[in-house]
């Protein structure tokens, strides 16, 4: 049985675990749903995405964890918490989020990343929480901005064989969360 790490309103965020992977690629097989990547992953790639947040958990305590909508019971997305590298190779914890095309414009990204944002901060005791987010992926910046996030800069990544513009967002400890429903 997967790990129940966080619940929100409509959400479970749990562990991934094997059988997710077909759900898993309902979302990094779909082009649409890849753009910020620049393709869809192959079967291979989508195993390797599995098993690194699956070690993640084993070593850090965290990674992207299955979002499951509490009345389907159906893995939507997966949000969660990951170690990342900055441009100059400082280590920071981001927030990050993906949610397959159904559930998008439900407002899950925001549910699920403002529970990640707390939970980065009273139970992992993170003094800033990050996102790092491509320059053209305007839907995630606005998740970042709605759960309190600022721009605090940006630094080029290369990444499938192409240097990409990434904007940087953070929140630090004690900063106001701003109301639900905020843009």
């Amino acid at each position: 049985m997967a790990e129940t790490i966080l619940e929100t309103d409509r959400l479970i965020l749990r562990e991934m675990t094997d059988r997710d992977f077909p759900a898993l690629c309902r979302m990094l097989q779909d082009r649409s749903v890849m753009y910020a990547y620049e393709h869809a992953f192959s079967d291979q790639e989508a195993w390797e995405w599995l098993r690194r947040q699956q070690a993640r958990y084993r070593k850090d305590g965290f990674g992207l964890w299955a979002a499951v909508e509490r009345t389907s019971g159906e893995m939507v997305g997966q949000c969660g918490l990951t170690w990342q590298g900055l441009g100059d190779g400082t280590r920071i914890p981001e927030v990050g989020y993906l949610l397959e095309r159904t559930a998008w414009h439900k407002g899950y990204a925001v549910e699920a990343a403002r529970a990640c944002w707390d939970h980065a901060f009273s139970a992992l005791k993170f003094e800033e929480v990050f996102s790092i987010i491509r320059d053209s992926n305007l839907a995630s910046q606005r998740v970042a901005r709605c759960i309190g996030m600022e721009e605090r800069g940006s630094f080029i990544k290369h990444y499938y064989g192409m240097d990409m513009l990434h904007i940087v967002f953070s929140v630090r400890q004690g900063e106001q969360l701003p109301p639900a429903g905020s843009p």
